[in-house]
């Protein structure tokens, strides 16, 4: 298993030019780099990233010398970088590996495990010596690397280390998550988790920052000063959000083997001009990411449910469907007199949680009828706690 830790770096000035200097070094090298295979590829070359390392290193002394003022690593792991884009870019998983821009990419570089060294809220860095760290490393392991980054002028390490395979405790319990924009997650144990909207409670001191942004000469001191004010608004509104999602993945798979959540077509919802802020604020594609990969590594599964499953028009106890049912209503009435929910008001999207937790555990076997199938209510809550 390999974990990683990210943490903040107080570099003094002129550390930070260091930081600077290694990440431009990086970023020239992937453009050299790029420009070299298409320039083979055109020529009707194999290129590897091996192939143009031995041609970059034979030409640096003589035409990149400034190369050598920084770590090595700078300028040796954008080739392994490049190679791993390419062959992501051939299987059909990535897009094609683009140019770095100065100022729209992200400064970075990578530190091999042998190139750097860990103390006491420090960490010592080639040519450089030690850096103030914020804390220290959370994990006990194999550090494997390390790749220093810069978000909104602060200058952050994060640290990759392989940890030894626990054997997760089984959780036997079920739960189903339906999530929105109105609540941004309700469970069919009736937990509600609000969303917070961060990006749109920040959205007024944002419009005044860029239009600060806007309004200075380019080039200027007091240009920069409003464009960290920006950046650093984005950052803040990044944080909060994130802070919310781990809390909240966290919870539910420490609590749950099992989880049923919708698989919704985000970027055909993204669409939506008159919801895509709102979307994007959400982060809905992270919460599911997190909650995968957090469940799976504490030994349980999610289950996604079909995303033209009916779950909120659906009836979680008979399975009584409402066809005309409005955005608008966020009531669930249910008309069947023969259901035990009959007129009985019910919350829509702790309904909705209900019956993606009965379909979710008919599609792993656990229950052999569908929810429309469904005559009582109690077949759901007891198959979640049999789970």
């Amino acid at each position: 298993m390999i974990k990683a830790h990210k943490i903040r770096l107080h570099p003094t000035p002129e550390q930070a030019v260091y930081f600077a200097k290694a990440a431009g070094t990086a970023r020239f090298v992937w453009n050299w780099a790029l420009a070299e295979w298409k320039r083979h590829y055109e020529a009707g070359e194999k290129p590897t990233a091996f192939k143009l390392k031995k041609q970059f290193n034979a030409i640096r002394r003589e035409q990149f010398p400034w190369t050598w003022e920084v770590t090595k690593n700078a300028s040796d792991q954008p080739f392994l970088d490049l190679g791993k884009a390419f062959t992501a870019f051939f299987e059909g998983k990535a897009r094609h590996p683009c140019f770095k821009s100065k100022k729209r990419s992200k400064p970075s570089f990578y530190l091999a495990n042998d190139q750097f060294e860990l103390g006491d809220h420090r960490i010592w860095i080639p040519k450089l010596g030690w850096v103030n760290m914020a804390e220290n490393l959370r994990f006990k392991g194999k550090v494997t690397g390390a790749r220093i980054t810069n978000t909104a002028d602060w200058w952050f390490v994060s640290l990759t280390v392989e940890l030894l395979d626990e054997l997760p405790e089984p959780r036997k319990a079920a739960v189903g998550i339906d999530v929105g924009l109105n609540r941004l997650a309700t469970l069919s144990t009736a937990e509600e988790y609000e969303n917070q909207a961060f990006l749109k409670a920040a959205l007024r001191k944002l419009r005044q920052a860029n239009k600060r942004l806007h309004r200075r000469k380019p080039g200027s001191k007091n240009r920069e000063k409003a464009r960290k004010q920006v950046a650093r608004l984005h950052y803040r509104i990044t944080c909060l959000r994130d802070d919310v999602l781990h809390k909240l993945t966290t919870r539910v798979a420490s609590c749950y083997g099992i989880v049923g959540i919708e698989d919704l077509n985000l970027k055909g919802l993204l669409k939506n001009r008159h919801l895509a802020r709102s979307l994007s604020d959400a982060a809905l594609g992270k919460l599911l990411t997190l909650l995968t990969g957090k469940v799976e590594q504490r030994g349980g599964q999610v289950i996604k449910v079909g995303r033209f499953f009916p779950s909120s028009k659906t009836c979680h106890c008979c399975g009584w469907k409402w066809e005309d049912m409005q955005l608008s209503d966020r009531i669930f009435l249910c008309q069947n007199p023969n259901c035990a929910y009959h007129l009985f008001p019910q919350d829509r999207d702790h309904n909705a949680a209900l019956c993606i937790l009965g379909e979710a555990l008919r599609l792993i076997g656990l229950i052999d009828q569908a929810v429309d199938d469904i005559g009582s209510g109690d077949d759901v809550n007891l198959a979640a706690d049999a789970g």
